[in-house]
């Protein structure tokens, strides 16, 4: 019997435990889901919940109409924000696996960042110190979360450009970033680390990425 438990953990044959939770740390019916949400004591990987804002959807012009932006300013957007989070957070945390950013609209999924460190501890130690900071103005919520294996977190027919439920998926919609960047941030050698800071403070740009004023991201 117990080897069959363990055998359906986290399936949709466990009629205990929520498997949505379990493969992707987020599930729609948050605290009233009728199945057990079995947050981890120890993971590599963290969760930034709502973290990312696209553009797209929340542009308003001064009188609160939509603003329409365009495709190529909100990988550019995209891009700047995924560098930044990503740099920061490997240099005060320590190395990062692998980082992706939800694009769904469910508000159990749009905008989360899920960061896999290397070491257990680098996540936990990261967890308890963003909890305690803002980024572009709002406070940052943070916890580990159950996802390893991202594959099992994704929505397949997304990837093939066939997901019939569009931004509403309850599995993980997410969003690529450029060529470049992925060269720049995963493509490095041995490991992946930022380039120094100039005396300035500022860190120097491989890409002169063109910024709007109007999508000014944050610093944790």
């Amino acid at each position: 019997m117990a080897e069959y438990l363990a055998s359906i953990f986290g399936t949709e044959k466990d009629k205990v435990n929520c498997s949505f939770y379990f493969k992707i740390g987020a599930c729609r019916h948050g605290d009233r889901c009728s199945r057990l949400h079995n947050k981890p004591t120890f993971s590599q990987t963290i969760v930034l919940l709502n973290l990312y804002r696209n553009p797209q959807n929340t542009a308003q012009t001064a009188d609160g109409s939509h603003c329409h932006v365009s495709d190529v300013e909100v990988q550019e957007h995209y891009d700047n924000f995924f560098e930044e989070v990503f740099t920061e957070l490997q240099e005060k945390y320590g190395e990062i696996e692998e980082m992706n950013v939800c694009d769904n609209l469910g508000d159990h999924l749009v905008g989360n960042v899920y960061v896999k460190f290397r070491r257990e501890e680098d996540a936990e130690r990261a967890v308890v110190e963003l909890n305690n900071r803002w980024f572009n103005g709002q406070a940052v919520h943070a916890e580990l979360s159950p996802v390893t294996d991202f594959r099992e977190s994704c929505c397949r027919q997304y990837e093939m450009g066939e997901c019939t439920r569009g931004g509403f998926c309850n599995f993980m919609h997410l969003r690529p970033i450029s060529r470049d960047l992925r060269r720049q941030l995963y493509g490095r050698g041995p490991r992946r680390r930022s380039p120094p800071r100039s005396h300035t403070g500022h860190r120097p740009r491989e890409r002169n990425r063109r910024r709007s004023p109007d999508h000014r991201h944050g610093r944790f």
